[in-house]
């Protein structure tokens, strides 16, 4: 399982894409290549008669390159009924195949809080979730070490919970809204998102990250920005 000429990895869905075979001395060849992901391999073969006995995957001993082997292992299932069982999938710990992060919305009399990221997006203070943390206690986190803002947990209200795939990964991300806060926003060391602006709610910028974009229409639905469609799933404590 490899990324392709444009960075994606393995497909979420049965389609071929486009690869180039680079030739040592000849011109580079095209191709339609199907690369899978784990877990659509799995539904493909349960759903033509096949008993996925493990999965497992092989990094390669080199930690920086970027392939994978997919090795399964099943079986054709007899066509009278069989009991079923639980069991693990490999004796191996499992591969990560999903991604948790909170996303904040800070709202002044200035407008919307975003930060400029190295690749060029403006993006909400954001993060990925830590072990043993609440989505509020990830939020106050991330706020702090992205913008030196100071907020408290009881000051932050939950949204909801947003759910998308990027290239094979699930991605469950958690909108919240940070109701008071302490201090000013700055840009912060070692930090790949700073220059903190506040933008009108009237005048957002056209080059918003996905994520951030996507948090801001299930906060306020009128608000006119176009993303990619995720799974919004609202709290019923939100207000």
């Amino acid at each position: 399982m490899h990324t392709d000429l444009h960075g994606r990895g393995p497909s979420t869905e049965v389609a071929p894409r486009e690869q180039m075979i680079l030739l040592r001395d000849d011109p580079p060849l095209p191709t339609q290549m199907w690369v899978l992901a784990p877990q659509l391999w799995e539904d493909l073969l349960t759903e033509y008669g096949f008993r996925v006995e493990t999965i497992d995957l092989l990094s390669h001993p080199d930690e920086s390159a970027m392939v994978i082997q997919q090795v399964i292992r099943a079986r054709r299932l007899p066509d009278r009924p069989s009991r079923v069982t639980g069991r693990p999938r490999s004796a191996q710990a499992p591969a990560a195949h999903a991604a948790v992060g909170v996303g904040a919305i800070l709202l002044s009399e200035q407008g919307i809080l975003l930060g400029r990221h190295h690749l060029g997006t403006l993006e909400l203070p954001a993060g990925s979730v830590e072990a043993g943390e609440s989505f509020e206690d990830a939020v106050v986190r991330e706020l702090a070490e992205e913008t030196g803002l100071v907020a408290r947990t009881e000051d932050v209200v939950l949204l909801g919970t947003l759910v998308d795939h990027v290239a094979g990964v699930l991605r469950v991300t958690v909108g919240a809204v940070v109701r008071t806060w302490q201090g000013q926003p700055t840009t912060q060391p070692d930090e790949s998102v700073g220059d903190w602006e506040w933008y009108p709610l009237d005048r957002l910028p056209d080059d918003l990250f996905v994520c951030s974009a996507q948090i801001l229409t299930a906060w306020r639905p009128d608000l006119p920005i176009d993303h990619p469609s995720a799974y919004f799933t609202a709290f019923a404590a939100a207000t």
